[in-house]
């Protein structure tokens, strides 16, 4: 049996390994205080001064005047409750369907992996995929989603260019991307949740409620609520599938001209309502090639 190795003499080992973690870590640390700590405090600084990355010349202290310009400001209010309600509802929508679609699959003995696996397919996919899809999808003359309405006798929804309709149609698609993670979470603390206690709870004759009341959601909440926090923070940063399926959000985009071979799109402004931008969707057939622009 092979005996340890000894310290030099006048060195101590402790001293030593303490050494080397340091030596080991500081590149790391360095890399963490170069990309993400001073590029924090810059940005806390500049939002104390009047600098302006357009502009240019130096900056100078304006104290709280940023703040209170973003506090006060209506549309300030307005963005913000807006996102909340968009937060709120989608990931409520996703933890309810996700766990019910845990909650179910986890009772199946067969099938289970390749219920599980068709599941996660649309979390899989890039944000830019999942909004170009749903964008055709929605597309209120040619999207799948009115054809359907019409072949049923319903009149054509503008899903993308009204307000209450776009947030509508990005908590639906949101749900449908990832509600797979908050199944997949939940799944695993379904998973866990250990036997002996059903079957104590089937000796004592528990009715089905009383199992999933006393037993399944006091176990599997924890690992829940930590699927809603991560989901709640991502949904508060989304951009990306906001950006595409609106492009920046109906009233937001500034006037622009688009062309195509068959046909002619226009974002036309429709007069302003006091203090507030409102835009129409308007589409025109052409033969050829033309563009328009908004006035």
């Amino acid at each position: 049996m092979a005996s340890a190795t000894p310290p030099a003499p006048g060195r101590s080992r402790r001293l030593s390994d303490r050494w080397l973690a340091v030596a080991f870590t500081s590149p790391a640390l360095l890399l963490l205080l170069a990309m993400s700590v001073f590029p924090l405090l810059w940005a806390l600084y500049l939002s104390f001064t009047d600098y302006s990355a357009t502009r240019g010349g130096p900056a100078h202290f304006i104290w709280f005047e940023n703040y209170t310009a973003v506090l006060t400001s209506a549309q300030v209010h307005q963005r913000a409750l807006t996102t909340l309600i968009y937060v709120v509802g989608a990931v409520t929508l996703q933890t309810v369907l996700g766990f019910t679609i845990a909650y179910l699959i986890s009772r199946r003995t067969h099938g289970r992996g390749l219920l599980t696996t068709l599941f996660l397919v649309p979390m899989m996919l890039s944000p830019v995929v999942v909004g170009l899809f749903w964008r055709f999808m929605l597309d209120a003359q040619f999207g799948v989603v009115n054809s359907m309405l019409g072949s049923l006798g319903l009149g054509q929804v503008e899903w993308l260019t009204q307000q209450r309709t776009a947030l509508l149609s990005l908590i639906v698609v949101d749900t449908w991307q990832w509600t797979p993670f908050i199944m997949l979470i939940a799944l695993a603390g379904l998973t866990a949740v250990p036997k002996y206690l059903y079957e104590a709870a089937s000796i004592d004759r528990a009715s089905e409620w009383f199992r999933f009341r006393n037993i399944t959601l006091p176990l599997v909440w924890p690992l829940l609520l930590i699927a809603v926090l991560f989901r709640a923070i991502e949904a508060f940063r989304l951009f990306d599938l906001v950006y595409i399926l609106t492009s920046g959000g109906p009233g937001f985009p500034p006037r622009r001209c688009r062309s195509t071979s068959t046909r002619s799109r226009s974002w036309a402004s429709t007069p302003e309502p006091p203090r507030r931008t409102g835009f129409s969707w308007s589409s025109s057939s052409s033969s050829s090639r033309s563009s328009t622009c908004a006035t």
